[in-house]
């Protein structure tokens, strides 16, 4: 195997930077203080106002509301936001996020079913990134290909 091949498979398998455990941090976030304007959600969450009044208004995150009416995210919602953020950038249907949100709000009597639908998800999201690993080897390839310049 060249180098080139080798480094681009080592950059596909393992990016710089790796996984965060900061980036998952407000999948535990419990603090009940703590208060955000839709703005603030939606900057924090990377998302548009409107993705956060569509996600509402569909049934998956309820939000209270101020006295003037201004939304206020709490710990919660902003965890379940989290959630689903992660989800559909990982490509996770609307309506399978909804069965899934449907099954928390139902209790703990769900949890078989939960980890049923995260099994499939999980499964779905490794042959991705097996794919997307290879696709990245390959781009990495000629990149190194290309720097090096061409072959005598």
């Amino acid at each position: 195997m060249n180098l080139e091949l080798e480094q681009a498979l080592r950059l596909a398998t393992d990016p710089p930077g790796g996984i965060s455990v900061e980036a998952l941090k407000d999948l535990v976030r419990d603090d009940p203080t703590t208060w955000w304007d839709i703005a603030e959600a939606a900057d924090h969450l990377d998302v548009t106002v409107h993705t956060l009044r569509y996600y509402e208004r569909i049934g998956m995150v309820a939000v209270a509301r101020d006295d003037v009416g201004h939304r206020r995210y709490d710990s919660p919602a902003i965890r379940r936001l989290m959630f689903i953020t992660r989800m559909r950038t990982a490509g996770m249907t609307i309506a399978d996020l909804k069965e899934y949100l449907n099954l928390v709000d139902a209790g703990r009597r769900t949890i078989p079913q939960r980890l049923d639908l995260m099994l499939e998800h999980r499964d779905t999201l490794r042959r991705q990134i097996g794919q997307l690993q290879l696709a990245l080897a390959a781009t990495e390839y000629k990149i190194a290909t290309y720097q090096e310049g061409p072959t005598p």
